[in-house]
């Protein structure tokens, strides 16, 4: 059964289209990252592509060799920049594998010794903690 096609009202189209605010990160011509505003753990961010594809079983392998190098950036700069002890990398795909919202996107996660991932309890974020977040890792992106 061939899978539905890419719904351009999505929320994730709607940012990056400009029509939805978001605490953006990082944006080239490939991707567009910004922080989670339900983040399961400070400093969760999304790294998503620019063009339109649902998941990862349908998207563009051209664009997904692409994407994962920005996923790569942006893991490295959320390590740095908050000298967490590892990161935690999410896809989920398709309803049975989790995923929400239909557009492609990663989710790169700080990780510490001992702390746990808050559950996805539908609380937003407070703005100005998410800018304090974003403000640190956007600093931390190594130019190419």
């Amino acid at each position: 059964m061939p899978a539905p096609a890419y719904d351009e009202t999505n929320i994730f189209a709607k940012i990056l289209r400009g029509e939805l605010p978001c605490h953006k990160v990082y944006e080239d011509d490939v991707a567009l990252a910004f922080m989670d505003i339900m983040p399961r753990a400070d400093g969760h961010v999304l790294v998503l592509p620019k063009s339109p594809a649902r998941n990862i079983l349908d998207a563009d392998p051209a664009i997904l060799g692409l994407l994962i190098a920005r996923v790569q950036k942006i893991a490295l700069a959320i390590k740095s920049a908050l000298a967490a002890d590892g990161i935690t990398i999410l896809q989920y795909s398709e309803p049975a594998g989790g995923q929400i919202v239909f557009h492609l996107h990663f989710h790169v996660l700080p990780r510490w010794k001992g702390v746990e991932l808050r559950s996805h309890t539908g609380v937003l974020e407070k703005p100005e903690v998410l800018e304090v977040f974003r403000a640190k890792i956007a600093a931390a992106i190594k130019p190419d």
